[in-house]
């Protein structure tokens, strides 16, 4: 499944049991298979490194290729199968947290003179178990608190009370943010194995990056304004509001 930002961990012990598979049907035929320099071992005593099957009690420079294996069978190929079980049907569950975890710390400036808010930095601390892909998993957090900047300061859906219909039902009348609206976002990953969801110890990083942008961006309101603002996205009038409320 892909949903609940969970398509590597969910993928991953699926791949590697489809791997196991494989390599235990590959171990096999070189055990069984007339030709092979270990036909008759038993496939326990014998193991694949870097390519090549051999005993596991020797290096494995010497045993053969496992294409070799492969065409010493009259085979084109060796195929597994694997499969994730549902986390709700994992024993570990009931016990065990199994989602990631995250904290986000942003910086805003406020300019009444000018009518201007900006949120100018975002640092972003994800603990998303290990990291298989950094540069992917780093480029889905960044794009989360870009989601989170428009959440908290620009997006909004307006209806007519008369019939439900949305009145901004088009990119030219719902603001979204663009690079101009990005600000500096700094991305760390704690990068620690959680070995209680998979082998890997690999979860996800696909909503836990964008849940705490926009609250923050409210704290941050507050710490530079002293307003305190309990609906987003973050107006401009209600902190004028404010500031001639003062004056």
């Amino acid at each position: 499944m892909s949903g609940g930002s969970w398509a590597t961990a969910s993928s991953l012990p699926s791949i590697s049991a489809a791997a196991t598979n494989a390599k235990k049907t590959l171990l096999q035929l070189a055990a069984t298979t007339a030709g092979s320099p270990h036909a008759n071992l038993e496939p326990a005593k014998l193991e694949l490194t870097s390519g090549w099957v051999h005993a596991a009690d020797k290096p494995y420079e010497s045993g053969i290729p496992f294409e070799e294996v492969v065409k010493l069978a009259r085979l084109s190929g060796i195929t597994g199968e694997g499969k994730t079980i549902p986390t709700f049907e994992d024993p570990k569950a009931k016990d065990l947290s199994l989602h990631s975890y995250g904290c986000q710390f942003v910086e805003v400036e406020w300019e009444p003179e000018i009518a201007r808010l900006r949120v100018s930095r975002v640092v972003s601390v994800i603990d998303g178990g290990r990291i298989i892909n950094h540069r992917a998993a780093t480029n889905q957090i960044m794009g989360a608190v870009v989601m989170g900047v428009g959440m908290g300061l620009l997006e909004q859906t307006v209806y007519d009370q008369r019939n439900g219909q949305p009145i901004n039902g088009s990119m030219a009348d719902y603001l979204v943010a663009t690079c101009a609206d990005s600000p500096s976002i700094d991305v760390t990953f704690l990068d620690h194995p959680d070995l209680a969801m998979n082998e890997y110890g690999a979860r996800g990083v696909g909503e836990i990056g964008l849940a705490g942008v926009a609250p923050a961006i409210t704290a941050a309101v507050y710490h530079a304004t002293g307003i305190r603002v309990r609906e987003l996205p973050v107006r401009i009038e209600d902190l004028l509001k404010s500031e001639i409320r003062e004056a």
